[in-house]
């Protein structure tokens, strides 16, 4: 049974669904590998690397679908590609299920498709095929160099004969996996950070990593519900929203870099900074604005663009901050891949000599979650 990799289709993205150390994998499981040549150059992972990991080369896209049980890419196929599915054949990737225009193909096809950007974060069996963390994980990091790249002074704080150099000030809005990342990276070069986050649980993980919490006032009664429900089930008063704007205001007031990391699946991201807040910066000062591609946390921002504003602030749109480290987010992408592929495999029962067989089951905790066509039909609610 053959696994396919296919290149991405997109001119923004280096990455690559599965590396030669997944290949190794794949093939101790059963598998045999085939992918489309080149696939894997942008990431500095030549053809040669996969052969000698024991996959198939395939010239063209279309021979690798046609050759494939499973399929797999980073980004939704492109058009002609779903065009080459057949009926039966597993598709595998990040999606953006909630955007694809796409699905009804897929289910005329016949074609199962999962989508990794599902996978249900709070089951514990899942943690290792979480794509959202693991890409994440790597942008929030690199944001800050982009940073620190684009800002005009260090972020340390100098000694100098000519005087004292002050730290860089910068704050992160929203702390997820992303943005807290984003705070151990920035304390690491000696910046002076801040944080704020509409989940007044965060607070713990911010000052663990050294960052101060831009805290808001809040009722007894808005406190209790918002730890009995850790946060991600609260829905803040109109008043908090209103308090956590004007303490936000402030410190990007005085804020030497501002990274942006809020984005909501299937939705256009939420406005973070809005122009009023962009005009009371300081010339020189950056953001990073990672929700870019979605729509942007920072007004006038465009994705993978830099542009400065008629006071001096320079926003930069980035959009796809993963494919800038394609060789890393690509190893951990294709590990996420395998470990969810594991659970696509049937038992073997009693007889160990029996061929490799896959469990297609929507029953599954996981695979069901993740399913967005399958037996032809669009599994996916509407938002």
């Amino acid at each position: 049974m053959k696994i396919g990799v296919i290149s991405a289709d997109i001119t923004s993205e280096s990455r690559v669904a599965i590396t030669p150390d997944a290949v190794k994998k794949l093939r101790k499981l059963g598998f045999e590998v085939v992918i489309q040549s080149g696939a894997g150059q942008a990431a500095y992972y030549a053809d040669e690397l996969y052969q000698a990991a024991g996959a198939d080369i395939a010239s063209s896209r279309t021979e690798v679908i046609t050759q494939s049980k499973i399929i797999t890419t980073v980004n939704d196929l492109p058009a002609e590609a779903t065009e080459s599915l057949s009926s039966g054949q597993i598709v595998i990737g990040m999606l953006d299920p909630y955007r694809n225009t796409q699905l009804d193909t897929y289910a005329a096809k016949g074609a199962t498709v999962f989508a990794m950007e599902l996978l249900p974060r709070t089951l514990s069996r899942a943690q290792n095929m979480d794509v959202l963390s693991s890409q994440a994980n790597l942008a929030g990091y690199k944001a800050v160099l982009l940073a620190a790249n684009e800002y005009s002074r260090p972020f340390p704080m100098f000694m100098t004969s000519a005087g004292t150099v002050k730290p860089a000030k910068v704050v992160i809005l929203g702390v997820g996996v992303a943005g807290l990342q984003a705070i151990a990276t920035a304390k690491r070069l000696g910046a002076v950070v801040e944080a704020s986050d509409l989940r007044p649980t965060a607070r713990e993980q911010v000052e663990s990593l050294g960052g101060k919490w831009l805290d808001v006032p809040m009722s007894a009664e808005e406190a209790e519900t918002a730890k009995s429900t850790g946060g991600y089930a609260w829905t803040p008063s109109e008043q908090y929203v209103k308090d956590q704007a004007a303490v936000v205001d402030k410190a990007l007031s005085n804020a030497d870099i501002v990274i942006t990391t809020a984005q909501i699946p299937g939705r256009n991201a939420p406005r973070l900074v809005h122009g009023a807040t962009l005009a009371k910066m300081k010339a020189g000062s950056v953001l990073i604005d990672m929700a870019a591609g979605t729509g942007g946390n920072v007004e006038g921002s465009v994705p993978n663009e830099t542009i400065t504003t008629d006071n001096g602030v320079r926003i930069v749109g980035a959009a796809n901050i993963p494919s800038m480290l394609a060789a890393q987010s690509s190893d951990l992408y294709a590990n996420n891949l395998v470990n969810f592929i594991t659970t696509l495999i049937a038992p073997a029962g009693d007889d160990a000599s029996a061929s490799l067989a896959l469990n297609v089951d929507m029953e599954d905790e996981i695979q069901g979650a993740l399913a967005v066509t399958h037996d032809s039909q669009v599994r996916l609610a509407k938002r």
